[in-house]
């Protein structure tokens, strides 16, 4: 073949080899969509949080590893600082990962027509569509989970691959520390059959756990040089309180929901004829899949006996039980229920994320104000200069809150031109540069929701304060948006430092 029709055939090919042009438009059509959501929607609280640690790029955070904050400031140095350049690595990532997925699914040997259901699946999962165009620590830790399985897969081609696994699993630590359970599905996946325990006895699954533990050990340096604050904060919430089964209830109904309700049935069904084919025959194609996801999934249903799961945690096990879904659907389509099943899952989840996302970009689409929970993302730039405005007539030298999402938004609004702390949980911002000590010497003004103020504990904490009245925030019937705003002066403890309230009980000082 002559280089001109060698390069014919290119062009003619499509541009991710091997994968249907109709799935490339679909997520080319969604990742636009996703574009203009992350442009138009306004910030959550904890994604204005992580922008804040994007000011400040470290090895670490009080909440998490840093890979969040790396995006963010990657995203805004191409689009700005703004939602959308905070968000654009989001949500170029869950098209990435919808692609791997793909390719994925056909390096382990399933059919084309699975393959892309796979990743149109992934798609159609409610929380993937509802949180797909948000920068939070989920994101990239699905990619690099999601590149792990892919490079180990990849492995049948080359001993090399291991080396890249472990370096994608290092980078999902650094996203999240639930990416620790990948190194037990791992070998849970290698001791289970003969040629994988082959495998464990050359050096090169234990060089990938050494690249995987060489990234991560950034991470584990500044947690060492900052008294373990994000490994405290983390792993505490495994240690066991006390026994209830009404959080397992609601894992097992909240994830039913949001992975969805009609892709559910799929992935219970295809988990179990894995696994009952995986103890039969000694392997199964989907074997991998099912090893990496059964560590997390362990955990976090022992974790319910104790605690509540949130909903978005499971998030890395979700490209993989849409693989297991869509495989599944090949096995049980035949039956009429099943087929509807499988025919109605993508528009379901789709269009009601679609819907979803227009609401929350919308504010005229708002309902139900005392109900609806968007009312937390509306009205913050008139806020911000409402609250700036009191600021400079009361001649305030700051602006402080008891909450890390109240402080975060305001922040964001730019609006605010004095420093913005939190009073309370000051290690939240070992992070950030200690604020003007000219503006600290000055009295400030303290704004928060209104139940979360107590004239004891302001008694507390300052010497002088005076109730300034309310602010509202969108709309006034909505008691998620009303503001107290007290003028606070002589401040008995370093606010910077310490916080007023440093090792004492404060009420409801959490974010919403």
């Amino acid at each position: 073949m002559t280089a001109a029709a060698r390069l014919q055939e290119v062009w003619r090919r499509p541009r991710w080899a091997g994968a249907p042009r109709k799935l490339v438009l679909l997520l080319a059509a969604l990742t636009v969509g996703r574009l203009l959501a992350a442009a138009f929607i306004p910030y959550t609280e904890d994604e204005a949080y992580y922008r804040l640690w994007a000011e400040r790029l470290q090895l670490g955070y009080y909440d998490h590893p840093p890979m969040a904050a790396w995006w963010i400031r990657i995203g805004q140095l191409i689009a700005g600082d703004n939602p959308l350049g905070a968000r654009l690595l989001a949500v170029l990532a869950s098209a990435v990962v919808s692609l791997l997925l793909y390719d994925l699914a056909r390096k382990l040997g399933l059919g084309e027509r699975t393959a892309v259901r796979a990743a149109v699946w992934y798609n159609a999962v409610l929380l993937v569509g509802f949180g797909s165009f948000m920068i939070i620590p989920d994101a990239p830790s699905c990619l690099f989970w999601t590149a792990t399985l892919w490079s180990l897969v990849k492995t049948k081609d080359g001993e090399a691959w291991w080396l890249a696994a472990g370096a994608t699993a290092g980078l999902a630590l650094l996203s999240k520390y639930s990416a620790l359970f990948l190194g037990p599905g791992v070998l849970i996946w290698l001791a289970a059959t003969p040629n994988g325990r082959q495998r464990l006895t050359t050096p090169w699954p234990w060089l990938s756990a050494l690249v995987a533990g060489s990234i991560f050990a950034l991470n584990v340096g500044w947690n060492a040089a900052h008294d373990w604050v994000s490994f405290k904060k983390q792993f505490g919430r495994a240690a066991p309180h006390s026994l209830t089964l009404q959080n397992l209830v609601n894992l097992i109904f909240v994830q039913a929901l949001v992975f969805n309700p009609l892709l559910t049935p799929f992935a219970v069904m295809g988990t179990g004829r894995i696994g009952k084919a995986w103890r039969k025959t000694g392997d199964h194609p989907l074997a991998l899949i099912l090893a990496t996801t059964a560590p997390f999934a362990f955990y976090l249903l022992v974790h319910s006996f104790h605690a509540g799961v949130q909903a978005h945690w499971p998030a890395p096990l979700y490209p993989g039980l849409a693989l297991i879904a869509a495989w599944a659907a090949e096995e049980l389509e035949q039956k009429p229920i099943w087929r509807t099943l499988a025919q109605w899952a993508a528009p379901f989840g789709i269009i009601a994320t679609a819907i979803t996302l227009l609401h929350l970009a919308i504010p005229a689409s708002d309902f139900a104000p005392k109900q609806d929970l968007t009312t937390s993302l509306r009205g913050w730039p008139q806020f911000g200069r409402e609250v700036e405005a009191l600021r400079a007539h009361t001649g305030a030298g700051w602006i402080g809150t008891l909450s890390y999402g109240q402080a975060a938004m305001l922040d964001a609004t730019q609006e605010v031109h004095a420093p913005v702390l939190q009073v309370t949980e000051r290690s939240r911002y070992a992070f950030a540069d200690q604020p003007p000590a000219a503006a600290m010497t000055r009295p400030g003004l303290l704004v928060d929701l209104q139940r979360r103020f107590s004239a004891d504990e302001l008694a507390y904490c300052f010497g002088e304060f005076r109730d300034l009245g309310v602010l509202v925030r969108g709309r006034a019937d909505v008691p998620r948006s009303r503001y107290g705003v007290y003028f606070v002066a002589k401040p008995r403890f370093d606010l910077a430092r310490k916080g007023c309230w440093e090792g004492k009980n404060l009420k409801d000082s959490r974010s919403e």
